[in-house]
């Protein structure tokens, strides 16, 4: 490592400089910044302000709160497919679900309140669609950008680890959700999951796990999905991905190479937050 090779090699941070510092243009108002984002309390635009919503939760880095859940479901053709809020009330799209309101302002943050796909009465394709350059060997060689995700590609949900961390808790894979015809810069990225942890949970969920929306967002076999983008600086973190990740702990959590922060998927909880405003 040369001397101004100020971050280490293991920690993988340094190819997500240029990323990290596009993210905060997405807007044109700091949405790279976690005070941007809490701070925000005087909002123009639709959706912003104070906003519930359920997250899988940051345990560890800067992150200052977990990466909103997108509730998923099956359909006939076994393709997953993330739920969008069926009504628009007060500029944004909102729904009961599981006895708690779902609102798709939990996602209005880090740039993503511009996206084409977060606008409530958006035409758009709720079918998680393979995302291009996946850190993952297995869905780099079984699937084409832009390809569904199936069901049947997580047979081996059990068994499988990527040779990161311990094995059997999950198969993960890296897609785009309400993204069709848009640029790249413009699609949503989410994570999909297939657990036997999220089997047991929803079967017998912890006592700090709101047992009725866990059921309502996950499948009886265990999927589950996440909008993927860090809360600390926007990146686009990976579950079990990346082999510095056990340096810093998060071998087994979601991790994000650009400050280390790391989230737990199995731990469910309900936050709030400052929603930044769409543009009219």
């Amino acid at each position: 490592m040369s001397a101004d090779d100020k971050y280490p090699a293991e920690s993988g941070r340094r190819r997500f400089v240029k990323g990290v510092v596009g993210s905060a243009t997405l807007a044109g108002i700091g949405t790279g910044s976690a005070v941007a984002v809490n701070t925000a309390t005087s909002s123009s635009g639709a959706g912003g302000g104070i906003t519930q919503y359920f997250a899988i939760e940051n345990t560890d880095g800067p992150a200052p709160r977990g990466m909103p859940q997108v509730p998923v479901k099956k359909n006939d053709a076994g393709e997953l497919v993330g739920i969008w809020p069926d009504t628009v009330e007060d500029g944004v799209a909102k729904m009961q679900l599981g006895g708690s309101t779902y609102t798709s302002a939990a996602f209005q943050y880090c740039g993503v309140q511009t996206y084409p796909g977060v606008q409530p009465g958006a035409d758009q394709n709720n079918v998680f669609k393979a995302a291009a350059s996946p850190p993952y060997d297995w869905q780099a060689e079984q699937l084409e950008p832009g390809d569904p995700i199936t069901a049947d590609l997580f047979e081996d949900f059990r068994e499988w680890n990527g040779g990161i961390g311990k094995a059997g808790l999950g198969k993960p894979a890296m897609a785009n959700w309400r993204s069709e015809d848009v640029p790249p810069s413009s699609t949503i990225p989410v994570q999909v999951l297939r657990s036997p942890k999220i089997i047991e949970m929803r079967e017998n969920p912890p006592e700090d796990i709101d047992g009725d929306w866990l059921r309502a967002t996950t499948t009886e076999d265990g999927f589950m999905a996440w909008v993927d983008k860090c809360t600390h600086f926007c990146c686009v973190p990976a579950f079990k991905a990346y082999e510095g990740s056990a340096k810093f702990g998060g071998e087994d959590g979601v991790y994000c190479q650009c400050h280390q922060s790391i989230y737990d998927p199995f731990s469910i909880v309900n936050v709030s937050f400052v929603a930044l405003p769409r543009p009219e």
